[in-house]
């Protein structure tokens, strides 16, 4: 009867040592921001494999701009790999094949000559920071921020390393007076990046970075 019950104590401790231990293991996972549920490795891991693809067929096919946007993705690139490193993401993430070198296009005909057409008045910025009617004014954020764009063949989107996902933006491109209003899709390390989709609807011919943006969140 004596050894069963020293038995019993022994199993006792061992239960209470290890839920103690499981405790303390909890408490430091919230301490260190490593039980932080609003990381997601799989949105940090598309991100990052998004903004490499980008780089690397900025290198395959260069071209006067490819420097400067190579620069602004890598800046992307180096806080998601951060984030990814506290979130306890693992993944080898890589760059997808970049597409083959696109062949330049055919020189067209000269069209017939004709009057030289009456200029149209400059653009003007647009009321309540607005310019498609597609939401109204909200807080306008990111003052000073560039706009540029990822790589995702999608519907018109945005990723932010600013907003949660699901946060709804107004991007305004002043130098054209285009705007274009997406939900937030995706992490990234900018205060908001486009996806093509809705890059096109805003950026000037030839041009890959909103220098002049106005960033509202409306929703």
């Amino acid at each position: 009867m004596y050894r069963r019950r020293r038995t019993t104590g022994r199993g006792r401790k061992v239960f209470l040592g290890v839920a103690a231990a499981a405790l303390l293991g909890g408490a430091l996972a919230v301490g260190t921001g490593l039980g932080n549920a609003g990381e997601s490795c799989a949105g940090l891991d598309t991100a990052l494999r998004n903004n490499l693809t980008f780089i690397a067929g900025q290198r395959a096919n260069p071209d006067a701009l490819s420097e400067a946007r190579i620069a602004n993705r890598q800046a992307v690139v180096d806080l998601i790999q951060q984030r990814r490193a506290t979130a306890g993401c693992t993944a080898d993430v890589r760059a997808d094949a970049p597409p083959p070198p696109a062949r330049p296009p055919a020189a067209p005909e000269a069209p017939p000559a004709q009057p030289p057409a009456a200029q149209p008045p400059a653009a003007q910025p647009p009321a309540d920071s607005g310019g498609d009617g597609s939401a109204g004014a909200g807080e306008v954020v990111c003052k000073g921020s560039t706009v540029t764009l990822f790589n995702e063949n999608a519907g018109p989107a945005a990723s932010s390393g600013t907003f949660p996902i699901g946060t709804t933006l107004k991007v305004t491109n002043l130098d054209n007076n285009k705007s274009v209003t997406v939900r937030v899709t995706s992490p990234s390390g900018s205060c908001v990046l486009l996806n093509n989709a809705a890059f096109e609807q805003v950026r000037e011919p030839g041009k890959f970075l909103i220098r002049r943006p106005v960033i509202e969140r409306v929703g």
